[in-house]
């Protein structure tokens, strides 16, 4: 996979602050919205790649990885995990101790991570033996996985739950979003002779809602209006995430038109009182067992 400048793509340099990165993304999301350019397939990829990018720097503890890392930042820790086992295993080796390889999952030791992720930049290193090892050594991360409904999502709340027997109350700030995840220091698996305890990392997951669509920190929804209010205009009552508001529908509204309701969308993460907007479309519903009477008006319209 090529690798995706997240800096290039907001057009922003990477000493932009964090108002830059937010400007940056707004302007280039009301340019390239889908709303704004149906059936544009190049402009949905890049509105696709803009919100990536902003997910990841506008997160000061994900740009600070992907900084560091680049397009292997979410394997950071990882990283820093071999490169902190590499040096044990020298320090055992040069005193004639032997090293239990840890494992980063399926059975794949440090060794192994650094020849599959950085081309062998572990030094030549083979398997070591399974032996114990005389040194402390971090537990086991653990992850587990959280489902929300949207509506939760857009609330800082608090949730409980239990890992190894233990209950872990967290406070779930308002804006996470699908696949986001985040890590509690030392509430993974105990450490091996009197270590640290391993992490534990949580994943947002984030079903569709039958309302809204959620795109970066804006939403969009539809809502139905009926002939007469569509042609002569007047007022529709729109869902929120907050509660219901009134909209004023313009006269010769057509169906499928798209109306803005600023600061309706989501609350952006980690932004207090900062929301997205919301995207209306409207849709004419036609009127149904017409008597002949309606008919006949009908008739008059369409001659007149």
């Amino acid at each position: 996979m090529a690798y995706i400048d997240y800096y290039k793509i907001l057009g922003v340099d990477k000493s932009a602050t964090q108002d830059d990165i937010k400007k940056a993304y707004r302007k280039l999301a009301r340019k390239l919205h889908p709303d704004l350019n149906p059936d544009d397939k190049e402009a949905e990829r890049k509105f696709k790649e803009l919100n990536e990018a902003n997910e990841v720097l506008s997160n000061p503890e994900n740009r600070a990885k992907y900084d560091k890392y680049g397009e292997n930042w979410k394997h950071g820790e990882e990283y820093e995990k071999a490169q902190q086992q590499q040096r044990q295993y020298q320090q055992q080796s040069h005193y004639g101790g032997g090293f239990s390889g840890a494992d980063f999952g399926e059975g794949e030791d440090f060794s192994d991570f650094f020849q599959n992720m950085f081309g062998g930049a572990g030094g030549g290193f083979g398997r070591s033996s399974r032996g114990s090892a005389s040194g402390k050594f971090k537990g086991q991360d653990v992850h587990a996985e959280l489902n929300l409904n949207l509506r939760d999502a857009a609330k800082t709340h608090p949730q409980t739950f239990e890992i190894n027997g233990k209950k872990v109350r967290i406070t779930i700030p308002a804006g996470v979003y699908d696949g986001q995840q985040i890590k509690l220091k030392g509430h993974g698996n105990p450490g091996v002779n009197g270590g640290p305890n391993g992490d534990l990392y949580i994943t947002f997951n984030i079903p569709a809602d039958p309302n809204f669509e959620r795109i970066g920190d804006d939403l969009k929804t539809k809502v139905s209006i009926d002939l007469y209010t569509a042609v002569l205009g007047g007022e529709v009552k729109v869902n929120t995430l907050e509660g219901s508001v009134n909209l004023k529908v313009k006269p010769e509204t057509q169906s499928g038109i798209t109306v803005r309701l600023k600061g309706k969308g989501f609350p952006v993460y980690k932004k207090e009182g900062q929301h997205g907007d919301l995207f209306v479309t409207y849709e004419v519903k036609l009127p149904t067992n017409l008597t002949e009477k309606q008919k006949e008006l009908f008739e008059q319209l369409k001659n007149s």
